[in-house]
């Protein structure tokens, strides 16, 4: 599937407009870039980094914790609904 970045929460490794391809139900391991339905609203979905994993689920962070409106884990814990694990950025070809 494809995804379109929005937001700050993920720079300097996301920025926003970039275009992911990701592989719907994927492993994922501690430190991959995954997509997860929002806790609380699942229609949105988010692009967060995978820290660990435990009894409750994924702990999902986002790179830039001082981006303005950023949630994660630290806002909403653990999280199950785990969509897939980004496998490429393919838009913007460079960035500068």
């Amino acid at each position: 599937m494809r995804v379109r970045v929005e937001g700050d929460s993920m720079l300097p490794a996301l920025a926003p407009g970039d275009w992911l391809l990701v592989r719907r139900s994927a492993t994922v391991h501690p430190g991959d870039v995954v997509v997860a339905r929002l806790p609380g609203d699942p229609e949105r979905l988010i692009v967060k980094r995978a820290q660990w994993h435990g009894a409750d689920g994924w702990w999902l962070e986002s790179d830039n914790q001082r981006a303005s409106g950023r949630r994660d884990s630290w806002d909403f814990g653990p999280v199950h609904d785990i969509v897939g694990r980004v496998v490429l950025r393919y838009w913007p070809l460079l960035r500068r």
